[in-house]
């Protein structure tokens, strides 16, 4: 059976005189050590080196770093350098959110057990998913050389630009899927999902909603730099999981494509704006099942804003910066597709890393998963087992956790 969740995850519920008195929802995978391992390392070097924490975000990761290393470096890339960023970072947001969408959503809202199951009257599907990652992956590749462990992206610019006159194939890629994206955004507004709890929502608030460069805020009132991000946060070490929590200013909060749409959405492309008015009026919203609505959103406004990009665009040959290495701090943040993600180093005056600090997605969005199941298991309670599991299954799954490419999931102990 292809599951629709990936990594391994173990859900403890404690029940008392009818009532839901604890929840652990349990990481379970191997620690690698990143922050320790890019120690002693080259800064220059780095970026490609973190990349390999995801697959499915190496270009996320590998941006972020970036940045956050120029910021500390004092290198300033070209237009045409954050132009190209642009455009890849859409490729892989084009491509994350279609697959999360078709392959571990869309059979929920079909009453499937997997993607394999539409091979019958709505076979189409398939096909559809595919032409949309295809053409994510063609924007991503044509940008960054390849839509994982992109080769091109160096410090402060491209090893290797791309070419102007294959832009126009990734336009007829983009164009070709974009009605599917359409489609797939009406699926996701016609469901009748819900659930709700208040907490704030927090996202890089963006002039053109590109997933890069500006103020990280949030709905609670909460707008501060991007570099200052980290003196917030309090990291929350979970013993019964292999992965950290982080809070804000003592709360919960949640970041990801719902928060960015309920922060940001006057700054998606015009052409989005018009073609998805009615599923906009849905933001801002405190129903969790709306960040599948907005990340099928996100994939309209990716694909408008890169045609338009790519149709103005030509690439030229330009120097890249002169990287002066000093003994520095630095921190960057990006929108990668599950949330905000960011990056902070400290450079010794041999240019290697001292220390260095990564903030993903999901350790962010732990507590409130948790707090959420909890909510929901207690409205449950009464109902089968089995369905009370399924539904915990779909909750998570709308937040997109990164534990999302493999196979087992979802072992639930009753204590």
């Amino acid at each position: 059976m292809l599951s629709k969740i990936e990594g391994h995850a173990s859900l403890d519920i404690k029940i008392r005189k009818n009532k839901v008195e604890d929840v652990k929802l349990r990481v379970i995978e191997n620690k690698r050590f990143y922050t320790q391992a890019v120690r002693g390392k080259p800064a220059i070097a780095v970026p490609a080196l973190v990349s390999r924490i995801c697959g499915t975000c190496s270009i996320s990761h590998l941006t972020c770093a970036t940045e956050a290393i120029e910021k500390a470096l004092g290198v300033k890339p070209s237009e045409q350098t954050v132009l190209l960023r642009k455009l890849a970072m859409y490729g892989t947001i084009i491509r994350d959110h279609a697959m999360h969408l078709y392959l571990f959503c869309l059979p929920d809202l079909y009453g499937y057990d997997s993607l394999l199951d539409f091979a019958g009257a709505n076979k189409h599907l398939i096909g559809e998913c595919f032409e949309i990652k295809a053409a994510g992956n063609a924007l991503a590749s044509w940008a960054a050389g390849r839509a994982v462990h992109p080769a091109y992206s160096r410090i402060g610019g491209w090893a290797v630009l791309p070419k102007t006159e294959n832009a126009r194939m990734v336009i007829e890629k983009l164009l070709h899927c974009r009605e599917h994206a359409l489609e797939l955004a009406e699926k996701f507004y016609n469901c009748n999902w819900k659930f709700e709890r208040d907490t704030q929502f927090v996202a890089l608030r963006t002039p053109d909603f590109s997933f890069l460069e500006g103020e990280i805020c949030g709905t609670k009132g909460l707008c501060i730099p991007e570099s200052d991000y980290y003196e917030h946060l309090q990291r929350v070490i979970l013993p019964y999981s292999q992965a950290s929590a982080f809070e804000l200013e003592g709360k919960e909060y949640m970041v990801g494509a719902m928060a960015r749409m309920c922060l940001n959405k006057v700054a998606l492309h015009k052409n989005t704006k018009q073609d998805c008015a009615k599923s906009l009026k849905v933001f801002p919203t405190t129903n969790v099942f709306a960040n599948n609505l907005a990340q099928a959103i996100e994939i309209i406004h990716c694909i408008d804003h890169a045609i338009e990009l790519l149709e103005g665009i030509d690439i030229k040959p330009e120097p890249v910066p002169e990287i002066k290495i000093r003994a520095s701090t630095g921190a960057g943040a990006i929108e990668a597709p599950r949330g905000t993600l960011w990056y902070g180093f400290d450079i010794a005056s041999d240019g290697k890393i001292k220390n260095g600090n990564i903030v993903i997605p999901t350790a962010q969005n732990q507590i409130k998963m948790e707090n959420d199941i909890r909510a929901l298991v207690n409205a449950l309670l009464g109902q089968p087992k089995k369905k009370i599991v399924a539904e915990c299954e779909k909750l998570i799954r709308a937040y997109d956790p990164c534990m999302s490419c493999a196979s087992h999931f979802l072992r639930v102990r009753w204590i």
